[in-house]
């Protein structure tokens, strides 16, 4: 098995399938995360080829970018076959893109290292100045509101409510991306995390100084 061979080929596959995504969850996403994680692995430990093609095929499976879940997993179990990837190993990646998502936070904590990494380094891409960026792409792609002061954001959903009741912007980030920090798994993850969640504060704060009072005509 070629370990260098199956990560080129598996780049180019999945920058091929996510090229001309919209959602925030584009071939550049895909390669944020990947760099992230490999620099938290440094750091961190794991095994790196592990690291590497799930993170790359992590959102491949996402039922925010694909139609069906069901048929992202086949697609994706194929491709690895396909590839020569031993048996321990596909089920190892398997078992770490179908447990990373946020999902409204009902999934259970992640167990192996190499999850915790990848869970990490996606994470880490939700929040900061391109997590702030994303959010705001995410939801005009979705058709939903840039804010709504009248609303009361969600401490805990279901999947179904997390997935197809509609936030607004501004609301995901009290739903999701203000609680990311404290969720990170690895202590390099929690370190990267601290400065982000700091910029998401102050461009809260400066939103809604510029947002101010409705004026009265």
């Amino acid at each position: 098995m070629n370990q260098d061979k199956i990560i080129q080929q598996t780049k180019q596959w999945v920058q091929s399938k996510l090229d001309n995504e919209s959602s925030g969850h584009d071939w550049h996403h895909i390669q944020r995360v990947t760099t992230q994680a490999v620099e938290i692995a440094q750091v961190e430990g794991g095994n790196q080829f592990i690291i590497i093609l799930a993170a790359l095929l992590h959102d491949l499976i996402d039922d925010k970018v694909v139609e069906s879940e069901e048929e992202g997993i086949k697609e994706v179990t194929n491709w690895l076959v396909d590839q020569g990837v031993p048996k321990k190993e596909q089920e190892t990646i398997y078992s770490i893109i179908t447990t990373i998502s946020f999902k409204g936070g009902n999934n259970d904590p992640v167990t192996s290292l190499e999850a915790q990494i990848v869970q990490d380094a996606d994470r880490l891409d939700a929040i900061g100045a391109i997590g702030i960026a994303r959010t705001f792409m995410y939801a005009g792609n979705k058709g939903h509101l840039m804010h709504d002061p009248e609303a009361h954001y969600r401490e805990s959903m279901t999947v179904e409510e997390y997935r197809q009741s509609p936030s607004s912007a501004i609301g995901h980030f009290y739903e999701k991306l203000l609680k990311l920090k404290e969720l990170m798994n690895t202590n390099e993850g929690r370190r990267r995390a601290e400065e982000r969640h700091q910029y998401m504060q102050q461009f809260l704060s400066q939103f809604y100084d510029e947002w101010g009072n409705e004026v009265p005509f």
